[in-house]
């Protein structure tokens, strides 16, 4: 049975599912910071899901990244697995702008996290609901 890693259930919010993967939002007002988890077992490797899921996840993922890079106005999508701190299979998709807290660097560990606010989670999944209609199911 599919569990959530406990350190994403610690820093991330839950926006809900696609076919293949839970939607999370890092929960760090610095950046529209978002993680696709393949609800899958036991999974830490891109190579260890079958190639349906492969395929599946990289659709989601180009999906996601398409869908925030319009809906947040992106300067540049950061699409990225690494795991070495998680490694449960996570992809993360950032949306970065030139005026964000860590541009051009990397936004791990560059400032210290700044939890959103209930207002700005219900903004931004307001702004999710009017273009993750298709195949997309929101946690109530």
């Amino acid at each position: 049975m599919f569990a959530l890693d406990s350190r994403l259930q610690q820093d991330a919010l839950v926006i809900g599912d696609f076919p293949l993967c839970r939607l999370l939002l890092m929960n760090d007002a610095h950046y529209p910071w978002f993680i696709l988890v393949p609800r899958r077992e036991e999974v830490s490797e891109l190579f260890q899901l079958d190639a349906r899921d492969q395929r599946e996840l990289w659709q989601e993922t180009t999906l996601l990244a398409e869908t925030l890079k319009d809906t947040f106005a992106a300067d540049k999508m950061n699409v990225a697995t690494l795991g070495n701190v998680v490694s449960q299979l996570h992809m993360h998709v950032i949306v970065r702008r030139r005026s964000d807290a860590a541009w051009p660097a990397p936004v791990w560990g560059k400032h210290p996290t700044q939890l959103y606010a209930d207002e700005q989670v219900t903004a931004i999944k307001a702004k999710l609901r009017l273009v993750l209609t298709d195949n997309f199911r929101f946690e109530e």
